[in-house]
């Protein structure tokens, strides 16, 4: 034998060595970890039923303890079942924890109230946590989150307590969930999280009634203060693609974002192509409101029964070393019927110790603000609403429509007698538009060089007083 061979297999026999070596190092502990995850299983629930464990086994190489065939019988008649229950890692401090096959039924009707094909939870603060009140709230910390296939009985307990604002107490239907991916969950704060492909159907639904309804995602970012009521902030939320079909509602919407977090200087809600089948809707309300809902859809939808919005509500802010400028820009369109732009410019002295961004949070903190004048923008463009409005007017008082708006410019000026005569002149642009003769109306408000917003919530009806008022009707 040469010198290279033998050199070579006293290596391999070194290798082999230490295998046996760290085998007699790590199998007692591996077995202490496997007796551990039983122990724990097992007390999991608490004392409040029954647990099987079929097999409890240990991979050397792996570093992982896996428990197969869970079964919990409680004392209500429910049984929790996992396939496999794996440990990867360092016992008390876990890199994975894995479930397969997780099944929540009824024990006597064997009918499944919650069904998971597989959950991950990455970097969790324990290997079982336990389903009791015996861990504190700051010991559950999980690093990432991966749940794949869920389906839910919304009859179930589980779904009255995930949707206990939604009135699900006699919801009957089933829910799917395809996919839940998130990041860094503990009590007080998530980092992300997102669900994607739900569909469900059911009666009793809530607002929604009986019928079927579909999302394709929805997701969120920095939500924090969970842990305290009322100081719940959230950086970044998105919804898309949200269809419902039902008795009550049928329509959806393409995406509805917000930007939570100002503190880059802007934020925000966008509401993208929201649409409502409305003659279906009325179709299915009771007889006798069918007559009065049909003409506030024809006014609103030229006769289509489609309605369709958009909308954006963005507010932006900027420091400098005296004052503070807020703003926003406010747009709603509810397509050939109206478009509504607002502008607000306000200057402004915020409290001490009051930074600009805390304004979007909680408006009350502008009761403190010193106002440095300022100007909000109101424009109103006509895309057939107002037209059809005076139509529908002129045909229930029975008169004809040159009459209805002789009487509506003569309640614009009587509201100027009262107001001042730029309302009169708002209230005549209103008219302008239902009569062809105008297309938008802007109502501009210049606010004085000082003031508090307390100067125009104590008494709104002096407003006009108050206020300096233009009108441009175009």
């Amino acid at each position: 034998m040469s010198t290279f061979a033998i050199h070579l297999r006293v290596q391999q026999i070194g290798r082999m060595l230490a295998l046996v070596a760290l085998a007699g190092v790590a199998a007692p502990a591996l077995a202490d970890d496997a007796e551990r995850l039983e122990a724990d299983l097992r007390s999991l629930f608490g004392e409040h039923g029954e647990v099987e464990i079929g097999e409890v086994s240990s991979a050397l190489l792996r570093s992982r303890v896996t428990a197969e065939e869970v079964v919990f019988r409680g004392e209500e008649g429910e049984r929790l079942s996992i396939a496999r229950y794996v440990v990867s890692g360092d016992y008390d401090s876990p890199d994975e924890v894995t479930l397969e096959g997780v099944r929540l039924e009824d024990d006597l009707s064997e009918l499944a109230l919650v069904e998971v094909e597989r959950i991950v939870l990455g970097e969790p603060s324990r290997a079982v946590f336990p389903l009791d009140d015996s861990l504190a709230p700051q010991d559950v910390r999980i690093g990432s989150l991966a749940i794949d296939d869920i389906t839910l009985d919304l009859a179930s307990e589980l779904a009255e307590k995930l949707f206990h604002d939604a009135s699900l107490d006699d919801a009957q239907g089933r829910m799917t969930i395809a996919r839940v991916r998130g990041e860094s969950l503990s009590h007080e704060a998530i980092g992300s999280l997102e669900i994607t492909d739900v569909a469900g159907t059911g009666e009793n639904l809530g607002d929604v009634g009986a019928g079927s309804f579909s999302l394709a995602a929805l997701a969120f970012e920095g939500l924090t203060g969970i842990d305290r009521e009322g100081e719940e902030r959230l950086e970044a939320f998105e919804l898309r693609d949200f269809t419902v079909d039902s008795d009550r509602l049928v329509g959806g919407l393409e995406r509805l974002s917000v930007d939570g977090d100002f503190t880059d200087g802007e934020g925000g809600v966008r509401l993208e192509a929201f649409h409502a089948d409305l003659a279906r809707m009325i179709e299915l309300a009771p007889e006798e409101e069918r007559a009065q809902l049909r003409m506030a859809s024809n006014a609103l939808t030229d006769g289509s029964g489609e309605l369709r919005l958009d909308a954006a509500f963005l507010g932006s802010w900027e420091a400098s070393d005296d004052h503070s400028l807020i703003t926003s820009d406010s747009q709603v369109a509810v397509h050939d019927a109206l478009r509504l732009l607002l502008d607000v410019s306000l200057p402004m002295v915020l409290p001490d110790g009051v930074a600009p961004e805390a304004v979007f949070m909680d408006d009350e903190l502008l009761e403190g603000a010193m106002l440095l004048g300022g100007e909000i923008h109101l424009t109103l463009a006509e895309q057939g609403l107002f037209g059809r409005l005076a139509t529908l007017g002129a045909a229930k008082e029975g008169i004809s429509e040159a009459q209805y708006l002789e009487q509506a410019k003569t309640q614009a000026e009587g509201f100027g007698m009262m107001f001042g005569p730029e309302v009169q002149q708002f209230f005549l642009g209103l008219v302008a538009l239902a009569e062809g003769t105008a297309e938008e109306v802007e109502l501009t408000i210049t606010l004085p060089a000082e003031s508090k917003v307390a100067t125009y919530t104590d008494d709104p009806l002096a407003l006009s007083d108050k206020l300096s008022l233009s009108v441009e009707t175009r």
